[in-house]
């Protein structure tokens, strides 16, 4: 077995062994009882399950483009997408749609904006 075979089936190793940790966490979790949402459970777990990373993505439209037309775009090009001032946008975490908001300018900032959250989903979707 070569020495990268040997790294690999290692990496695969700890993988499965975080795996089944996560799963026995998730687990646990499951066992207790429900906590309303937005609190925060507590639990000698729980800041393992609140400190994985997620990707949270505001998905302002979309477009499709000619690759000549993408070529094209420069400094100070405008790109129209498929939604309107004033329509909702989504809330994506993970590749998965997890609320609707609108846009809104921050109070404490005026020079930046913010998502204020309107619906979220009981049950997330791929977006």
């Amino acid at each position: 077995m070569t020495q990268a075979a040997l790294g690999q089936g290692a990496s695969q190793e700890q993988l499965n062994r975080a795996i089944e940790e996560l799963r026995d966490v998730l687990h646990e979790e499951q066992q207790r009882p429900q906590v309303e949402p937005g609190v925060v459970p507590a639990g000698p777990n729980s800041s393992l399950i609140l400190d994985i990373p997620v990707e949270v993505q505001i998905i302002l439209g979309s477009t499709e483009m000619a690759v000549s037309d993408l070529m094209g775009l420069q400094k100070g090009s405008t790109v129209a997408l498929n939604r309107r001032i004033g329509e909702p946008v989504d809330v994506v975490v993970n590749g998965r749609r997890i609320a609707r908001g609108e846009i809104t300018v921050l109070e404490s900032d005026p020079s930046r904006f913010g998502i204020r959250l309107t619906e979220v989903s009981t049950a997330a979707k791929p977006a």
